[in-house]
């Protein structure tokens, strides 16, 4: 009541000095009517308010809503998003912490780990916190956002991976030029190199396509805000922009895996020529590892961008997106310390430097 005395103090007059006790009871009558009024005005705007953000948020429905026991899936995809988390964390640390990985290859393995940590947290915590709060909704800053930073992260982990494949074709193809072609200048500027081309293409992929008017329930069968998904909520002919997804799928996706398989196609020959059989080993299986991962990510991302009639399959899309932003980032780090004896060896000696044995045959100490 502190605010009604207040609002009433204002227009009660003292009574000592009131002429008539009459007129004092009408504006302390008035003044109660008034601030009533203003409150329910408030109350009024501040609904308005809500009203008014409800109507522009986006619905996210989640992976296969219709799934009968839909916790399972998503615990399992909790723990898949944990296991990422500390695969790709502990790798960028070890080579970090190890001096044998201070080399270009390793450095943009480290960028590697950090877009696959990155890419994966854009959608899966977002997932979750919607499916055990009950709320599914996304404002549409928040879709606009995570559309760009899912496409600015694909993006640049495309031209990362080519980046890879040529740092790969030097070491093998032509290595008494390795040091002066894969400085650490060069390796910076073609990491910086893929974040901008990853930005500015993301920046204008998402710019146009949220200008596009909503016109039907703001309902997205996905479980995450992705462009193709967001334009079937749109009535406006799309076509031309359709086309035009496709055209920088070319780009980002056809040119650089182009480029990949003839680096390893020139890997390959050169591989075969070599005289000792284990440099010969380790260098496939090294390439290997690389090859690996590039079928994990470049062939969804082929399915959903570039194969015919694909937006009329949109459970098949949200599988490939899943295969392609959450279970790859948890392979990557598997991958490349599993097949990689330089990565095994610095993790061997990383733990064994930080855990010192009290014998051969005990445990860690720390």
């Amino acid at each position: 009541m502190g605010d009604e005395d207040a609002y009433k103090n204002q227009f009660s007059p003292d009574m000592k000095s009131s002429p008539t006790a009459d007129v004092a009871e009408e504006v302390l009558l008035y003044a109660r009517t008034q601030w009533k009024d203003a409150k329910k005005e408030g109350q009024g705007r501040s609904a308005m308010e809500r009203n008014n953000e409800t109507l522009t948020d986006f619905i996210l429905l989640g992976p296969w809503p219709e799934l009968s026991h839909l916790v399972v899936l998503i615990c399992l995809i909790l723990l898949v998003y944990f296991a990422a988390v500390v695969g790709n964390a502990a790798l960028m640390l070890l080579i970090w912490l190890d001096p044998r990985l201070h080399s270009p290859m390793y450095f943009l393995l480290s960028q590697l780990s950090f877009i696959d940590l990155a890419l994966i947290s854009t959608s899966v915590p977002k997932m979750v916190t919607n499916f055990f709060s009950g709320k599914r909704t996304i404002s549409q800053a928040g879709c606009g956002i995570q559309i760009f930073f899912s496409l600015t992260l694909g993006i640049a982990e495309c031209l990362l991976l080519t980046l890879m494949s040529y740092d790969r074709y030097i070491t093998i193809c032509n290595p008494l030029r390795y040091p002066a072609i894969m400085s650490h200048t060069a390796c910076t500027q073609m990491v910086l190199g893929s974040w901008v081309g990853g930005a500015v293409t993301s920046l204008a992929h998402t710019a146009y396509a949220m200008h596009f008017p909503i016109c039907r329930p703001r309902k997205i069968p996905h479980f995450l805000c992705e462009v193709m998904a967001l334009l079937k909520l749109t009535c406006e002919d799309t076509s031309a922009y359709v086309k035009s997804v496709v055209v920088s799928s070319f780009l980002v996706v056809l040119i650089p895996l182009s480029l990949i398989l003839a680096s390893y196609a020139l890997i390959l020959l050169t591989v075969l020529r070599m005289s000792s059989p284990e440099g010969r080993n380790k260098a496939l299986a090294t390439c290997s590892s690389h090859l690996g991962v590039v079928s994990l990510y470049f062939g969804p991302a082929i399915l959903v961008y570039m194969r015919p009639g694909s937006s009329k399959t949109p459970g098949l899309n949200q599988s490939l997106f899943m295969f392609n932003a959450i279970l790859t980032p948890m392979l990557n780090p598997l991958i490349y310390s599993l097949r990689n004896r330089d990565v095994t060896a610095a993790l061997r000696s990383t733990v064994a430097s930080r855990c010192p044995l009290r014998n051969r045959s005990s445990l860690c100490s720390c």
